[in-house]
């Protein structure tokens, strides 16, 4: 678990496809990675991964197939800039709000402008995602803690004030930007109660050889 307070700016060092998915190097900045030991959780773009390796500066993960369809993880390369945090101790401040490191669905920036000091950002969700989405509630963008401070349709409006944009990617964002979108837990978990036997019924998975062939992460 994570609280979307983010600790650190890191940079995507390597990106290496192995078997069909990919291992990644993340150089972690200031992150302190003195109590970080191998199979600790890190989130990186509020995607929870696995430290694999710890060369010292930074740490190796892979990224699974699922994680690839899933999250804008796909558009990273080396040299991106990505949001950090460690998971949460029993004795951490939570500073944000209770953040599972599970993706939910890609979003996109639609508008940015200036608003006094802060930054105004639009965000289009999936439309699958809006029913989550609701005005000052919580959500998730690129593993950042963020409350919504205006709702029409699927797209959900970001007042970003200047500390957030100084510790945080937002400042590079721009129209156009995919980001990762994870909704609040309670209202997901909600949902899934609320289907009552239909839960059980299976659901097809929108992962296929097409798609990661089309990434790069399979020879054709």
């Amino acid at each position: 678990m994570f609280t979307g307070i983010i600790e650190a700016i890191g940079t995507i060092r390597a990106l290496t496809p192995k078997g069909g998915d990919v291992r990644v190097l993340v150089e972690t900045g200031k992150l302190d990675l003195g109590d970080v030991k191998l199979g600790d959780s890190i989130a990186v773009n509020g995607v929870c991964l696995t430290a694999v390796e710890l060369p010292g500066n930074g740490f190796w993960a892979d990224v699974s197939r699922e994680t690839l369809a899933r999250t804008a993880f796909i558009d990273l390369k080396a040299g991106s800039r990505v949001n950090l945090e460690k998971a949460l101790t029993p004795t951490s401040r939570l500073g944000g709000h209770l953040v599972s490191g599970h993706v939910d669905g890609v979003g996109e920036v639609v508008a940015r402008e200036d608003n006094a000091r802060a930054v105004q950002f639009r965000i289009r969700a999936p439309r699958e995602l809006a029913k989550y989405i609701a005005l000052k509630g919580s959500i998730t963008v690129d593993g950042t803690s963020l409350t919504v401070n205006a709702v029409n349709g699927a797209e959900f409006e970001l007042t970003i004030v200047p500390h957030t944009l100084g510790e945080t990617i937002m400042a590079d964002y721009r129209p156009g930007r995919q980001v990762n979108l994870e909704v609040d837990l309670l209202a997901r978990y909600l949902e899934r109660l609320m289907m009552g036997d239909k839960a059980a019924e299976p659901k097809a998975s929108g992962l296929t050889e097409g798609f990661l062939a089309e990434h790069g992460y399979l020879k054709n």
